[in-house]
């Protein structure tokens, strides 16, 4: 019995891929293009010819789709979102003493 009936799923712990687009950039894509489409209905209720609308659209479309594909690429599944949290830190604590630090130490070293 060397074969097996079961198959094994390589892709685990992978990030999700669609045509090149890795994790979250395939929600910013759906999200943009849904927006799109509501900018789509506004400026064509609110009275703006067509051929002004559709060209308009399409153009932030193409720049959508760039943007996206281009941070997709340049950051990686995680990238990104390690920007934007590293952007939230502060640029730097001051500490007046290190007994913070030392007491941190002598806390892991006693067990508590």
């Amino acid at each position: 019995m060397a074969n097996s009936i079961y198959k094994i799923n390589k892709g685990i712990n992978k990030p999700i891929e669609f045509r090149g687009l890795k994790a979250q950039y395939i929600g910013y894509l759906a999200g943009g293009l849904v927006a799109l489409m509501i900018l789509f209905a506004v400026l064509y209720i609110s009275g703006i010819p067509v051929m002004f609308c559709l060209p308009f659209i399409l153009i932030l479309g193409t720049l959508l789709f760039m943007m996206v594909y281009r941070y997709s690429h340049k950051y990686g599944q995680y990238g990104l979102l390690k920007k934007a949290a590293k952007r939230s830190l502060p640029a730097y604590i001051r500490f007046r003493s290190q007994k913070l630090f030392t007491n941190l130490i002598h806390q892991k070293e006693h067990g508590k």
